[in-house]
């Protein structure tokens, strides 16, 4: 329970921004699950094209809102872009992430 006039506000302006942070998580992962599925339904080019758009705005937007760090929505966008490039190049998965170069792989001896 708050004691103070400055602990009441806090909390009304906590329960805004986290309304406002909820929206917009919403919206960029129901994003995620349209272009999902339409990816997984192997959905036309057109159709999957503008699904990647719809879920690039809403990250970018998320982004500029501060809801989440720019790095991950570039990320994520960049995922998608992967994915799509894979599906409609002919080849079955993307690539998995390159070790980092000058650093080998431990390998067991006995």
């Amino acid at each position: 329970m708050p004691n103070t006039k400055s602990a009441k506000k806090n909390i009304r302006s906590s329960a805004r921004k986290r309304s406002h942070n909820y929206m917009w998580e919403k919206r960029f992962k129901n994003a995620i699950k349209a272009i999902t599925k339409s990816i997984t339904a192997q959905e036309s080019k057109e159709v999957v094209m503008e699904k990647l758009k719809a879920l690039q705005k809403a990250l970018d937007k998320a982004a500029k809102e501060k809801v989440i760090h720019k790095n991950k929505a570039n990320r994520v966008k960049s995922r998608y872009a992967l994915k799509i490039s894979a599906l409609f190049s002919g080849e079955a998965k993307p690539k998995s992430k390159p070790t980092k170069p000058g650093v080998a792989k431990k390998s067991k001896s006995k």
